[in-house]
Order: structure tokens, then C-alpha cells, then sequence
């Protein structure tokens, strides 16, 4: 019985996305989420374009509002729009803009490098889109075409942290699937670490765990080795004055070996 319930809650939730992405379409609606409260049943709408899903004076939320508990029968509704602040980082806001622009004839491999440009210029992580069906041209059969840059996971518990949309395109020539994966620039994956960080925290660790005794004999060694170059250069600076005082001391005993012959002559 519980599973059933679950079940129930899946299908209203899927009709109600339904309804309000048909409504809501020129407004860019992406997704829905509901939250109970002891009092109202609060709807949170997620759109591109507020001002188109408000309407004039709020008259598209009332319209919205009695139409919803009266088709979904949910107790008190009440609608909530929030605007997607950087509609190029949300998948299902790429999705439906690539599908409007391939539906009014644009070629997709325009549309699609565009879009790539624009996710990654926003600083996405990653970026992954696929389309496929009938863009080969009139007489080509349907392909599959993919296009990726940067990280991006796809197994595991993670990969629900992988922002994720899609849409059809309904063109002249054919329908176009359109799947688009975003890993936005404020996504953490537990499992992803960067080299240098690490590195950084190893070193600091070995720092800290260095003994104090070597942090303290270091300022001995310097002061040891600027004493030694200290002696250094008082030993050879002691020559250099020895050499320039001996001349001084030499210079009065040649004046008196010059008056000797004068005396020797005044005898005779």
C-alpha cells in the first residue's frame, strides 16, 4: 500500500509538470517543486521569464491556482515563481531554448555550438549534449551526435548531482531528441580532489611534524657561522696594516746615512 502511494505521488507530480510547462511555456518554465505545510500546499514554479508567468496584476497565478486544485486535487495551492537567475547553467533552461530555436528553423550545429559557449563562459565544470533523430538532412536516416567538454559523471551516487534535461524538437523534417547534462561551478564531488592541494596539505603536515630541537639549533648554526667569517676577516685584514706601518718606520734611517760623509770631510 505504502508503494502505491509513492507511485500515486510520482503520476500527479509528472501530470502537473505536464500542465504547467504547457502553460507556462513562453514564460520558460523548467521544473516544479511542491512542499506541504501544515496549512497550504506551496508550489514552487522555476522560470526564465517571471514577468510572463505572473501576468498582468497576478491574474495568470490566480488562473493557475484555481485550475490546479480543481484538475490535480491538491488542498490550497498556492504558487510561488522563481526566476532562474543563469537560465545557461540549467539543463532543462538549454534544453527548451535549443528545441524553440531547431522548431523555428535554425540549424542545430549553430544552436548547439552556441549553447556550449555560453554553459561554459558561466564557469560550468562540465557539459555534455546529445541530440538525435533526423538531422542529417530530407533523405538522411536518424544519427546521434554528442558533444562534450570537461568533467562529468555519469555512474554512481554522484551522478545525481549531474544537473539534467531534456526536450523534442518537432521541425519540418523530422523529430529531434535533445539531452543535456551541466555540472555547475558550485558542484563538490566527494571522490574529486586536486593534486595540488594535496600536496599542500602533506607538506604542511610534515612541517608540524618536525622536532623542536631542529627548529631551535638553527639560530645557533648562523650565529656560529657568522662569527667564523667575522675571524676570517680580522686575520686578513692584521697584514694589509702590518705592510702599510713598516715603511713609516724605515724612512728616518736613510736620512742619517746621508749626513755621515759630510762630518768625514770637515776632519781632514
Amino acid at each position: 500500500m505504502i508503494e502505491k502511494h509513492f507511485i500515486q505521488q510520482g503520476m500527479r507530480k509528472m501530470e502537473l509538470d505536464a500542465y504547467l510547462a504547457k502553460e507556462l511555456d513562453r514564460a520558460g518554465f523548467t521544473k516544479s517543486e511542491i512542499v506541504k505545510t501544515p496549512l497550504v500546499t506551496r508550489i514552487v514554479v522555476n522560470v526564465t521569464r517571471p514577468g510572463l508567468a505572473i501576468g498582468k496584476s497576478g491574474s495568470n497565478i490566480s488562473q493557475l491556482t484555481e485550475a490546479i486544485q480543481k484538475n490535480f486535487n491538491i488542498d490550497n495551492p498556492q504558487l510561488e515563481i522563481k526566476e532562474i537567475e543563469r537560465p545557461e547553467l540549467d539543463a532543462q533552461a538549454v534544453a527548451n531554448k535549443m528545441k524553440a530555436l531547431i522548431e523555428r528553423g535554425f540549424s542545430w550545429r549553430s544552436i548547439t555550438f552556441k549553447a556550449v559557449n555560453e554553459t561554459l563562459e558561466a564557469g560550468a565544470q562540465g557539459l555534455e549534449i546529445i541530440l538525435s533523430g533526423k538531422i542529417a538532412g530530407k533523405a538522411g536516416r536518424k544519427r546521434k551526435q554528442r558533444i562534450a567538454h570537461g568533467y562529468m559523471k555519469k555512474v554512481g551516487e554522484q551522478a545525481k548531482l549531474v544537473d539534467y534535461g531534456k526536450a523534442a524538437a518537432y521541425p519540418k523534417v523530422g523529430a529531434i531528441g535533445i539531452k543535456v547534462k551541466i555540472v555547475k561551478p558550485d558542484t563538490v564531488f566527494p571522490d574529486k580532489e586536486k593534486i595540488g592541494d594535496y600536496i599542500k596539505k602533506r607538506e604542511a603536515l610534515a612541517e608540524a611534524a618536525k622536532p623542536k630541537e631542529e627548529t631551535q639549533t638553527e639560530p645557533a648554526a648562523q650565529v656560529e657561522e657568522v662569527a667564523a667569517a667575522e675571524k676570517i676577516e680580522e686575520a686578513i685584514a692584521k697584514p694589509k696594516e702590518e705592510a702599510q706601518a713598516e715603511p713609516k718606520k724605515k724612512a728616518p734611517a736613510k736620512k742619517k746615512e746621508t749626513k755621515e760623509p759630510e762630518k768625514k770631510g770637515k776632519v781632514d
